[in-house]
């Protein structure tokens, strides 16, 4: 059995709220985002504080709080063309909430916003249950516990 090469990737890093750059190296986050990948990608990940990740969301989805991860999704094929937006405060909340590792917690947001830079959501029952179980699968396959387990 052959496996299939990883899709290239094309990856710009930014971090407006620095306070986990050591927790997210260039290469685990293109490992992470390139597991998730079906096609070739070209995706900006910038971590944000919180303010800012509310004015995002405030302006793109009229919610007025930050939330954990924000996709910008331009082009999903024949490469996927994306920007995934992370909320630091946020995640480093919910990781302790949940009684996650915060480097696992990452892996699980970036590879959830690239799978819906290609499509996957999760407004219905059937769609959540479809896209936790991709998730479920390609976290396994990195290494990572199932993120939907409670701690």
């Amino acid at each position: 059995m052959t496996s299939r090469a990883k899709p290239s990737l094309s990856l710009s890093l930014q971090f407006a709220d620095a306070r986990h750059r050591a927790q997210l190296p260039r290469h685990k986050v293109a490992r992470w985002i390139r597991q998730a990948l079906d096609c070739d990608g070209e995706i900006t990940v910038r971590v944000v504080g919180a303010e800012e990740g509310r004015e995002l969301n405030r302006s793109y989805r009229a919610k007025d709080y930050a939330t954990n991860v924000l996709t910008f999704d331009y082009s999903d094929a024949p490469v996927v063309v994306a920007d995934l937006v992370l909320c630091a405060e946020v995640v480093e909340r919910e990781a302790a909430e949940q009684g996650k590792d915060l480097q696992a917690h990452y892996a699980h947001l970036l590879v959830h916003g690239t799978l819906h830079a290609q499509g996957w959501d999760h407004e219905d029952p059937v769609e959540a249950e479809a896209m936790e179980a991709r998730e479920t699968a390609l976290l396994r396959d990195l290494g990572f516990a199932d993120p939907y387990l409670d701690a």
